[in-house]
């Protein structure tokens, strides 16, 4: 059962939230002191431990900046997660990828809930047209071990990165990559092919839409 929540705890837990969303990560205690009006660290140390008590928010107190809000802190301000914007990946050949710092986007809740780490990226590249992502969209991605054939992945090769299909078979070439467009070649598995993550939904035109 969850426990209640005061309307000083969710200003703070409000507090948190527009900072990420405005500057890509949470705010110091500084600057949630001068946001909440108070002149004290404990002040705002015992909202937080509430609010960590409570379920809604996460912290690592030996990282700076390391507050995350749970699925139940988001529920509690009726606001869309917050995905992060990590950068480029193309869907091509392989490149490297672009970190794009400071970039957050309002998730709709009904793509994820947040349990596991998701992240957007924007792909750069046609090779994947016939499974509906085109240049230019943006994927969600989401932290991944396991992988089943047919899955649409984020793949790091050495240190580029680059999104196809997934694909293993009880015949050579076994396991490899494919692109959903003809003009590209398969990709095989060697000992520098990691999949980082697998594509879980695609924004076309403001619209989140199931991977084909």
């Amino acid at each position: 059962m969850n426990l209640p929540i005061t309307p000083r705890q969710k200003q703070m837990l409000s507090i948190i939230y527009n900072y990420i969303k405005n500057s890509g990560y949470p705010p110091t205690f500084e600057e949630m002191k001068n946001r909440l009006g108070v002149s004290s660290n404990q002040s705002v140390l015992d909202l937080l431990n509430k609010l960590e008590e409570k379920k809604a928010i996460k912290r690592n107190e030996s990282v700076a900046r390391s507050i995350a809000i749970l699925p139940l802190g988001y529920e509690i301000l009726d606001n869309p997660p917050l995905v992060p914007f990590l950068g480029l990946s193309h869907a091509g050949s392989p490149m490297e990828a672009i970190q794009i710092e400071g970039e957050w986007q309002p998730l709709s809740s009904n793509v994820a809930k947040l349990e596991e780490e998701v992240f957007l990226l924007k792909v750069s590249g046609d090779s994947m047209i016939n499974a509906g992502i085109d240049d230019g969209d943006l994927v969600l991605v989401k932290r991944h071990k396991e992988f089943v054939s047919g899955d649409i992945v984020l793949a790091r090769i050495g240190d580029d990165v680059t999104i196809k299909r997934f694909v293993s078979e009880d015949k050579p070439p076994y396991l490899y990559l494919k692109p959903e467009n003809p003009s590209y070649e398969i990709i095989h598995f060697t000992e520098d092919v990691v999949l980082d993550g697998k594509v879980i939904s695609i924004l076309k035109n403001g619209q989140w839409r199931p991977i084909l």
